[in-house]
This record gives C-alpha cells, structure tokens and sequence, in this order.
C-alpha cells in the first residue's frame, strides 16, 4: 500500500486527538513534525512529554482540539521500566556518564522489596538535574547541559503502584530489575531509579521507560507513525475526545446556544471541569461550576 497524506488528499483536517506511540531516539517534538507533515497542519500540539529514550503514550490534539490540550486531566500516569542496579548515570538513565559503579549481585530481593516500598505512596522526590523543571526561568537540564551545578528542591508527589515484576541476575555485578509504576503528574520515574539505587547503596539508573497510560489515554487506542502514513486518520474526533476525557453532560438547544455565546449558564453540580454537548450530539463548550453558575472555561463551537 503506498503511503499517503491529508496533504496530498487535500482533505480538510479534522479536530480531534491522536494518541500515538513515541518510538525511541525521538523526541516529543519530533513526533509533532512528522505528524503535522503526515495530516498536512501546522495546528499540532501535545500535551506533556516523553524523552528521546522512552516510548510510549504520547497525546496529541489537532486543529481545535489543541485548545483541549491544557485542560486535559492528565494527572495519572502509568510506566514499564527497568532499573539497572550497580551504577548511576549523570541523567539518571543510560543516556548519562557513569558517574559510580558497585557490585550489585548480593542486594537480597527482601531489601529490595523493602526499597521499594519505601518508595511508594506520598514521597518527597527530588527530580532529574536534567529535568524540565525552570530554575530562575530556565529549564534544569539547559544549565546541566552548559556544565552549571543543578540544585533542586524535593517536592511532594504520589507513587500509587511501584510493583516488582521480575528481578535478573544476569550479568555479573548488576541487577536488572523491572518494574510497573503507577504516579501522580510530575513523578520522575528516572528519579525513582536513582532513589532505589542510592538506598540500597549500589547506585541505580533506568534502561527502559515505557508510557503505558497518561490521564484515560492507554496503549489500546495508540497509533505508531508507520501506520498513521499508511491512514492518517484522528484517533477520535473532537466529539469523543471531550467525551472520553471530562464528565459529559447533555442540555438543551437554549443552553447550548448561550454556551456557545460564552454565556453563564445553571450549575450541574460537578466538581470538576465538564463537556456540554448539544441535543445534536457536538461537544460545545467545556464548563466548570462557580458560585452560583457555570461558566466556559473553553468554548468549542463558538456561535456562527
């Protein structure tokens, strides 16, 4: 089948999510590129990221959907990796220098259960020195790339499943250890490798991430670039995107006419940000109750 692209179709583009599978040695923006050559828009954003190393779920949004991509309630995320045990890494993964080593082979699997669960639940983690995290306005790893000492600050974060899948001893003074890891929004799993190495007293680092689940987005809906050349098509339109991702509830033409003009509407007696959809089934606006009323937070389908 030879490949093609909105571009050559000449298709309108639709507004909707993609959620696709980052292959490894690519960055997230990379993935962008390729998809806005591919659906033939400039209109490509993302939401979160991933690095080079990782695979994995990544969620992009087209078109109007871009506007959806700050509201996303992607605060879960979901990880398979492999914690290799015995040494640690300047970038706290293999992408690093090797900063020390240690003979790793006689860490009993009851101290390292017992690491481990010391690391889950509401933890104080320290994250990357080449994280994205801003120091005075610039990004952690810009100044450890220019060599500058990177000093940051523990924050709180939430590990809710840190489970050991297997334990290999398969070469000599390492430990490859793989986990699945279950986190709140802004848990550096890189960081867990390296807390797990420096407990046990032997160093660690990560080999291998995988992005299994951001917020409700998982591996069963994700596209891989190689098929979106062969059929670039959305993986849900911007209807089921807002469907899928917020509490939806359905009004009445009236309500949706004024949503539609930015207008206050009734509360619903959520908590959290919600999808209107109108009695034709398009998604509107999403809202978000205050005092009294509810007001649009992000209308989608303006008036006229």
């Amino acid at each position: 089948m030879s490949r093609q692209t909105r571009n050559s179709s000449k298709q309108p583009v639709p507004a909707g999510l993609l959620v696709m599978d980052k292959p490894a040695g690519m960055t997230s923006h990379d993935v962008v590129a390729r998809v806005r050559r591919i659906m033939g828009t400039r209109k490509v954003g993302h939401a979160g990221t991933l690095d080079p190393m990782a695979t994995g779920v990544l969620v992009l949004g087209l078109e109007r959907a871009t506007k959806l991509l700050g509201h996303l309630a992607l605060d879960t995320k979901a990880y398979l990796a492999t914690i290799r045990l015995g040494s640690s890494t300047s970038t706290d993964d293999a992408e690093g220098e090797r900063l020390s080593s240690a003979d790793a082979s006689g860490v009993p699997d009851e101290e390292l259960s017992e690491a481990v669960a010391a690391l889950t639940g509401e933890i104080a983690q320290v994250p990357s020195a080449v994280s994205a995290v801003k120091v005075n306005g610039r990004r952690a790893y810009e100044l450890a790339r220019e060599g500058q000492q990177v000093e940051l600050e523990a924050r709180p974060v939430t590990v809710s499943r840190f489970d050991l899948l297997a334990v290999r001893r398969e070469e000599a003074d390492v430990v490859d250890v793989d986990v699945l890891v279950e986190c709140s929004s802004g848990t550096y799993v890189r960081a867990l490798a390296r807390d797990l190495g420096e407990a046990l007293g032997v160093g660690g680092h990560l080999t291998r991430l995988r992005r299994t689940r951001v917020g409700p987005f998982g591996l069963a809906t994700v596209r891989t670039l190689e098929a979106l050349e062969e059929r670039p098509e959305l993986s849900m339109d911007l209807d089921r995107a807002v469907g899928t991702a917020f509490p939806r509830v359905d009004v009445d033409a009236d309500t949706a006419r004024a949503v539609a003009h930015g207008q206050a509407v009734s509360r619903s007696g959520l908590s959290e940000t919600y999808g209107v959809f109108a009695p034709d089934g398009h998604a509107v606006a999403l809202l978000r109750d205050r005092d009294r009323t509810a007001k649009p937070v992000l209308v989608l389908r303006p008036a006229g």
